[in-house]
């Protein structure tokens, strides 16, 4: 089974830079988590969205990379049916003429 979040996007301090330090500013998440379903055994997505959000909200971090492997390892933590998560984190609004991001997919042996 595949559950995907897109364009899931909200407000935190991200960056490195003096302003990026005190203004929150749009972050977007992209998600896409393969687990194994059976009955009884499912992953809510509208949790693993929360976490996200939560998770990037309270930590505010300064790099983006410490933030997608952070986020891999909590959502894993968390929701331990995953087996492989692709995640994407972008950046918006801090270049003038384009979207900046990292993405990583992780492989969890269940």
């Amino acid at each position: 089974m595949t559950i995907l979040i897109e364009d899931l996007t909200f407000e935190a301090i991200l960056g490195i830079l003096p302003h990026e330090r005190t203004t929150p500013q749009r972050v977007r998440v992209d998600c896409r988590i393969d687990y194994t379903y059976a009955q009884g055994r499912f992953i809510n997505y509208a949790e693993v969205a929360d976490q996200i959000v939560e998770t990037m909200r309270n930590l505010q971090f300064e790099l983006i990379e410490t933030a997608l492997e952070t986020l891999g390892s909590i959502l894993h933590e968390r929701f331990s049916l995953i087996e492989t998560l692709e995640l994407t984190i972008r950046k918006p609004d801090i270049l003038p003429h384009c979207t900046v991001g990292i993405s990583r997919r992780f492989t969890f042996g269940n």
